[in-house]
């Protein structure tokens, strides 16, 4: 019995000496990735500032430019508010509670509103961005999130996560129009301004999902080599869809002429928000881990720039079309929230 015992301590001391040397070799690597990422900042950015944030050190979420106001809508989910940033000024002049787990914001400066999707009760809150007021209050599904606008139909588009579906509101009478079943989670949604079509992640059932908005319903769907495709953003002149995907930390380019993903990229941890400056060809996608992705946008192809380490849960992301500054909106730095703005060197 004795041998026995000596050979069964003997294994479990071989089995934590790996377990100490694999996780030893992990955090290596993690530090090693980290220090690449941060060496990555200086190259491609210069640190505009740290600019404070009203609230608590809760989780930001979407964030959205009225760029005729020059002011950034930024949700502040743990917060239950929406929060407006000026952009020239680079102050906060104001904000909007009583917004339950605000997840989604999107401006329409043409229709001069601002609208937020709020979780806990399950609608989307009108706003108007001049006077910081609520002036609408729609059901919008079970889990409202991400959306998007076609101005053609003057429509908006609301990603029912958890619900299965697309909520639709006419935004001249805010009011519910439609509810697209997807049959499956729902990550974000986006309007192609090409083919004036609303294209949606329909992560459930690793599909992307293409909705004609003048019937409301699915035309086609596009089956995708992921799981978790959950951020999107649409390049409509070189016919691209940007696609996160947050269960395998990678980027797919989808070639929107042929339906085919022609390259795949790998991601920091749990991608989110991604925001592209078209006159630059810059792409970035922020991601949970603090990890931002920056990527080349050219026609004659898609490149990685690099990864850069951003600051803590920097999963949201916006940039100026016109300034070319990035915004990301971080929960705790050294106790207190603020918005980072970095841009981008020449």
């Amino acid at each position: 019995m004795k041998i026995i015992n000596a050979v069964v301590s003997r294994r479990i001391i071989v089995l934590l000496a790996c377990l100490t040397m694999a996780v030893a070799a992990w955090y290596e690597m993690a530090q090693s990735r980290a220090a690449e990422a941060t060496t990555n900042l200086t190259v491609l950015f210069q640190m505009v500032g740290d600019f404070p944030l009203p609230g608590g050190t809760t989780r930001w979420d979407y964030l959205s430019l009225d760029q005729d106001l020059g002011r950034i809508f930024i949700a502040h989910l743990g917060d239950s508010e929406v929060v407006a940033f000026d952009t020239a000024l680079k102050k906060v002049v104001g904000s909007i509670k009583d917004i339950g787990h605000v997840h989604g914001t999107l401006a329409i400066p043409q229709k001069q509103v601002v609208y937020a999707s709020a979780t806990q009760t399950d609608e989307v809150v009108a706003i108007n961005p001049m006077t910081l007021s609520i002036i609408a209050r729609v059901p919008a599904g079970v889990y409202p999130d991400g959306m998007a606008y076609a101005p053609k139909v003057g429509k908006l588009y609301i990603s029912d996560e958890n619900g299965d579906t697309e909520t639709v509101i006419d935004v001249s009478r805010n009011e519910r129009v439609a509810t697209i079943p997807l049959g499956g989670k729902v990550g974000n949604s986006q309007y192609d301004s090409v083919t004036q079509r609303i294209l949606v992640n329909v992560q459930g059932r690793q599909e992307l999902a293409i909705i004609d908005p003048t019937k409301d319903v699915v035309v086609e769907r596009i089956a995708l080599p992921t799981k978790g495709n959950h951020g999107l953003l649409i390049e409509a002149k070189r016919r691209l869809a940007f696609i996160a995907c947050e269960d395998d930390n990678m980027l797919l380019v989808l070639d929107l002429n042929t339906n085919r993903v022609v390259k795949r990229f790998p991601l920091g941890a749990e991608p989110d928000v991604l925001a592209y400056d078209e006159k630059l060809g810059k792409l970035y996608v922020a991601g949970e881990a603090g990890v931002m992705s920056v990527f080349s946008v050219t026609d004659s192809g898609v490149a990685k720039l690099g990864d850069v380490l951003v600051g803590p849960n920097a999963h949201a992301v916006a940039v100026d079309p016109v300034t070319h500054e990035v915004y990301l909106p971080l929960r705790d730095v050294g106790g207190v929230t603020v918005m980072r703005v970095l841009k981008p060197r020449p």
